[in-house]
């Protein structure tokens, strides 16, 4: 299975240019929010694949406006070609009062409620969120500290792919890694545009 992922910039060639090769064999598309609305409603118009999605900490839009077509993973597993993928967005809580920001403790709240259904469908196979986890390709400031939950999720249910934005690739070639490894987990930063396999 072919994964186009996306994250936090709409790449020019598919919203501008609409280059479709680009989407020619891609079985699924993910993304991990902060992205228009609108643009992900546009793919769906080109492509068969179906696209889940998370929030990113700036998609307060979504809650008037999601995107039509799509399916929002948040807080859920989904399961598309026998591929598992388990949705937790949003980022660390840096300003009061905004929905898609948590502090660790509502974020592993959050996947404390998951358990069973990641019990009865034996794990899953992608963790798809907006922020990274914490100590793999995070920052140290706050906004973009990752989440220690995620680590414990990839230790005990060893995911295939770990997928992420809100670090973004300006931010320096120190901070942003296309992937990583964390143990058996592949985890990849989906800035702009990438694909995986599985």
């Amino acid at each position: 299975m072919r994964i186009m992922v996306l994250s936090d910039v709409a790449d020019k060639a598919l919203w501008d240019y609409l280059d479709r090769r680009l989407l020619e064999g891609i079985d699924l598309i993910l993304s991990c929010g902060d992205l228009p609305a609108e643009y992900l409603s546009f793919l769906t118009c080109f492509t068969d694949a179906p696209i889940l999605y998370v929030h990113g900490n700036h998609d307060r839009a979504y809650d008037k406006k999601p995107p039509e077509g799509c399916i929002c993973v948040d807080d859920d597993i989904y399961e598309v070609g026998g591929v598992r993928v388990l949705g937790l967005g949003g980022s660390m809580r840096y300003r009061p009062d905004e929905p898609y920001m948590f502090t660790e403790r509502q974020m592993a709240r959050r996947a404390r409620r998951l358990w069973f259904k990641l019990r009865r469908r034996k794990g899953f196979d992608i963790l798809l969120t907006h922020a990274p986890a914490r100590g793999v390709g995070d920052m140290e400031d706050i906004p973009h500290r990752g989440f220690e939950v995620f680590l414990r999720l990839m230790d005990r249910w060893h995911p295939r792919y770990m997928v992420y934005g809100h670090v973004h690739q300006e931010y320096g070639a120190l901070t942003f890694a296309r992937e990583r490894k964390y143990a058996d987990t592949t985890v990849v930063n989906a800035y702009k545009r990438y694909v995986i396999e599985i």
